[in-house]
């Protein structure tokens, strides 16, 4: 499934190059144009026949992103790219064996819901902890479409934490909904308070504050949900994932483009569901997990969480990406 082409953020090419290559490996493909959804909680009927009557369906649209919290019809999970264009497609983000990052995806998930104390910090100034309620789910949102290239780990619920967050150069929407402007550039560092899964109080510039509590009035307003939630966060794990042009050349694409690299970590917010409607980037965190800095300054380091080394050993092409990472983020 595919967007038209002067709407879509996938680079020319790409769909053609998949479509032929499946075809070469005897695969029989069906192509449908999509476009987003004004509501993505109604799932169109021909999307839903494909779902249902397909082995294997792969969105290279935003519509994937639209529906990757919703139920799915049928038997087959579908998938949705990442890979934004043949570039990305060939590149360690999108060769780099998946097996790989599955199993990382795991042992991060692991270790955060084992810890007893997380701890987000950044340049920036932001100074946030917490833990997950194991009470509750471990995994606060899982996606109904499979992300490929794998680069984030679950959504970790922000209902226990608490502190302050650096926000800068933007905000920027979730791929849930779409609507104008979907970037807000920021001037200046805000600080924003947090505590108990909600927005306690923004302290900065005076202009970008109250650019910033605008632009929620104006979503939260649009939309009908509560402007003050933080829902949930998560961060890169695939330092195969780069990103080479400045995020405010497009703002859709940047947020659909760049998320995976482990330099950035990004809240979930505005709206009691995932991903919410507006997305807060931390960039170049580190994360502790009861002391242990498995982020550290944006790099993850695998080897730091139980089985992570074992891991790297297993799948070199991942070791290597991690010797080496992506370091642009568009940013």
């Amino acid at each position: 499934m595919y967007e038209r082409s002067e709407a879509s953020i996938y680079g020319s090419g790409l769909v053609e190059a998949v479509v032929a290559a499946a075809r070469e490996s005897d695969i029989a493909v069906t192509t449908l144009e999509v476009d987003v959804l004004e509501r993505p909680d109604a799932m169109p009927e021909d999307v839903a026949w494909v779902l249902s009557n397909a082995d294997h369906a792969v969105f290279f649209a935003r519509l994937g992103d639209q529906l990757r919290f919703r139920p799915m019809p049928g038997a087959a999970r579908p998938v949705v790219s990442y890979a934004l264009d043949t570039d990305m497609l060939g590149s360690s983000f999108a060769r780099t064996d998946h097996r790989a990052m599955v199993a990382l995806k795991e042992a991060v998930d692991r270790a955060l819901y084992l810890a007893r104390k997380i701890r987000v910090t950044c340049p920036l100034g932001t100074d946030m902890s917490g833990n997950i309620d194991r009470a509750r789910d471990a995994k606060t949102a899982q996606t109904t479409i499979r992300r490929f290239p794998l680069s984030v780990f679950s959504p970790v619920d922000a209902t226990r934490f608490c502190g302050r967050i650096a926000l800068a150069r933007f905000l920027v929407g979730t791929g849930s909904h779409y609507y104008e402007p979907y970037g807000v550039p920021l001037e200046s560092v805000t600080l924003i308070e947090i505590g108990q899964g909600r927005i306690l109080n923004f302290s900065g510039d005076g202009e970008d504050v109250a650019r910033i509590r605008a632009h929620y009035a104006h979503v939260a307003g649009m939309l009908g949900i509560d402007h003050d939630i933080v829902h949930s966060w998560h961060a890169g794990i695939h330092p195969g994932c780069r990103y080479p042009f400045a995020a405010e050349v497009n703002f859709e694409r940047w947020s659909a483009g760049a998320f995976g690299n482990p330099r950035i970590l990004h809240f979930h917010t505005c709206g009691n569901y995932a991903p919410g409607e507006i997305c807060w980037n931390v960039i170049d965190p580190t994360i502790s997990l009861d002391g242990v800095a498995v982020w550290e300054n944006g790099t993850l380091r695998p080897e730091r969480i139980s089985g992570g080394a074992e891991i790297m050993a297993r799948y070199p092409d991942a070791a290597a990406i991690f010797a080496a990472p992506s370091l642009e983020i568009g940013v």
